[in-house]
């Protein structure tokens, strides 16, 4: 189940790290190609991911949604906060990120290699395109990851034309920045009960029974 929800703006930066930014306006970001290289493993239903976050946390331009996901693609816990006003710097983004993480669900440091996966959901205004900004992001999930021993997963950005993950083609219209939450979103469901067959092989079962 989701034990995790933290609504708040981004508290980890200090006025050091906004003079930082400041004399480099776009630092540690990765390009497409390098996140592309990267492995990240592949959602196989991100159009139910991106529903179940929209309709959890409803995010307006410049919100960021970190979620967590178990091996099973469901959702163990999620935070959203608003990004600050400052200039885009994946150190910065990598902060707010931990914190938040750090927050909602125990790190997995322990473990030789990651089970779980953190993907990060970022609403915005503009085009679905790849931007400077969504580059600093990536370095930021990709070394947040690392930090708190999960895997580093998708990067998906929501924007008026409907969300996209960047580095693998895949999106949809809706949800949107315009779009209602759906009311009922599959991937904050619990697990579904363990099943035999369909609806006929239960029917047949029954008749054989009697």
């Amino acid at each position: 189940m989701t034990f995790g929800f933290a609504p708040s703006s981004a508290s980890t930066s200090t006025s050091a790290d906004l003079s930082a930014a400041s004399a480099t306006p776009v630092a540690r970001m990765l390009e497409p190609a390098e996140w592309a290289a990267a492995g990240i493993p592949l959602l196989r239903n991100p159009r139910e991911v991106v529903s179940g976050l929209h309709a959890r946390h409803r995010p307006q331009p410049a919100t960021a949604i970190v979620a967590v996901l178990d091996p099973d693609e469901r959702l163990r816990a999620s935070a959203s906060f608003t990004r600050r006003p400052a200039p885009a710097d994946g150190w910065m983004f990598r902060n707010a990120l931990l914190a938040q993480l750090r927050r909602v669900i125990p790190h997995d440091l322990r473990r030789r290699t990651p089970v779980r996966t953190a993907v990060l959901l970022y609403c915005r205004d503009g085009e679905a395109r790849w931007t400077e900004e969504d580059g600093a992001w990536m370095w930021g999930l990709r070394d947040a990851c690392t930090l708190h021993g999960l895997r580093c997963g998708a990067y998906i950005t929501l924007t008026r034309d409907g969300w996209q993950v960047l580095g693998e083609g895949r999106g949809g219209r809706r949800p949107s920045t315009d779009s209602a939450p759906e009311p009922f979103a599959l991937s904050e469901a619990p697990p579904p009960p363990i099943r035999t067959g369909g609806a006929t092989s239960e029917v047949l079962r029954r008749a054989a029974a009697r």
